[in-house]
């Protein structure tokens, strides 16, 4: 009999590289029960894509999941019936708010009106205004680096920049800048598989704070609009009506993620992965109309969100395997887009492939809002460093970081000659 397969995701190997165990569990256990986890691993693309767009059969909402195991669990008799090891859930935010849900935290109706509400904030119009200042923030920070020389890519560019576009769009302070990055930092490690009670405590104040912090901001956009993304959700208007102060608090802080975090490690491990495949580099050098493709296939190759948590409503069979109601199912898109069976050749880095359909942004209705500005952020970044040095090289040894839900390039040294 053949050993099962163990998924590990606590080593620090799967840090540096999670594919060697997620191209186990796709060939011999694609439907994997982790009891390390107390969840289902999905790792093939047909699969994930399945979880992803039946919002019927399966939620986005954690209550969902905790509401059917304490049913469960009272006709049972048990009147204690812990959830086990408590997953990343940045779909939620704090207690400050009532756990208040958000855009990928919530179910249909509640979704679709907040998703009809931010959705205006985000349309290809508003980002193709928003180009122009992306390309000038990226020439200032790159006017600060050297000639010729060694720089730190994520510190110097693939940080900063992601966090300045989505402070802009708020309506943040240049000065406070710096706090905002912090701010980042603390909320984006709610993603940690496992939390200390300093982390937790950590993650509680920050939350606080950005309550306080912009809770002032909106009280004066509600006195003074400007033309800024507060201003616009302020003004926005929908079937359901405004989003009520704490909707738009949720929405605000979620931003720091998923409009930062996941945007810096795309820039990030996109250029890593340019670094580590200079044949690629060298053709977008004579074709750069070809980076908006290459863009794709960064995102399929070294997908910045690496993992989407959803809960059966109902009892489901997915590859012969019986999943109970109630239970966390894990869609590894990291994994599904390095699926043979829906890309050839998948652990090739390859800018000309044809018909990238990734799952990097999500799929169905909880598709990423903010996917053209983050497309946008990509392409304006690396297309400027590549314009601005004819020689871009690896400047030392890259170190990978993240989460488990989210994956980038902890330090990227690179070198150039101009």
């Amino acid at each position: 009999m053949n050993e099962p397969i163990v998924f590990n995701p606590f080593v620090p190997s799967y840090r540096k590289n999670p594919y060697l165990q997620l191209k186990r569990l796709q060939t011999g256990d694609p439907v994997h029960r982790s009891d390390a986890l107390q969840a289902w691993v999905l790792t093939r693309y047909d699969d994930c894509q399945l979880v992803t767009r039946d919002v019927e059969g399966f939620s986005s909402d954690a209550r969902i999941a905790q509401a059917t195991l304490e049913a469960a669990a009272k006709r049972q008799g048990i009147t204690d019936a812990p959830m086990g090891l408590r997953l990343p859930n940045p779909g939620r935010v704090s207690r400050r708010l009532g756990e208040e849900p958000t855009v990928i935290g919530s179910d249909p109706p509640g979704h679709t009106r907040l998703r009809g509400i931010v959705n205006r904030a985000f349309t290809p119009r508003a980002v193709e205004a928003m180009k122009p200042r992306i390309e000038a923030i990226t020439a200032a920070l790159l006017d600060e680096l050297p000639d010729s020389g060694t720089f730190e890519a994520m510190e110097a560019l693939a940080q900063p920049l992601p966090s300045i576009v989505i402070a802009e769009m708020l309506g943040i302070p240049p000065e406070d800048r710096s706090q905002f990055r912090q701010w980042s930092n603390a909320i984006a490690s709610t993603t940690n598989l496992v939390q200390s009670p300093e982390s937790v405590q950590r993650v509680q104040e920050t939350t606080a704070a950005l309550v306080d912090y912009f809770g002032t901001f909106i009280a004066e956009r509600e006195r003074e609009p400007r033309e800024d993304l507060i201003s616009t959700l302020l003004r926005a208007e929908d079937e359901g009506g405004r989003l009520s102060r704490n909707e738009l608090l949720a929405f605000c802080i979620l931003l720091l993620v998923a409009g930062n975090e996941t945007t810096t490690n795309l820039i990030g491990g996109g250029l890593h992965s340019l670094l580590a495949n200079p044949e690629a580099l060298a053709a977008l050098r004579g074709r750069p109309e070809a980076m908006p493709d290459a863009v794709e296939e960064m995102l399929r190759y070294d997908s910045p969100v690496q993992g989407l948590v959803r809960f059966a409503r109902n009892d489901v069979e997915i590859g012969g395997k019986q999943i109970s109601a109630g239970d966390i199912v894990i869609c590894m898109l990291g994994a599904a887009n390095r699926d043979p069976a829906q890309f050839p050749d998948p652990e090739r880095f390859d800018i000309d492939r044809p018909d990238i359909r990734h799952l990097s942004f999500g799929y169905g209705i909880h598709y990423c809002v903010g996917a053209p500005l983050a497309r946008a952020e990509a392409d304006i970044a690396l297309r400027a460093v590549l314009e601005r040095w004819p020689t871009v090289e690896p400047g030392g040894e890259a170190e990978m970081g993240g989460t488990f839900l989210i994956r980038g390039p902890q330090s990227l040294p690179v070198s150039v000659t101009r």
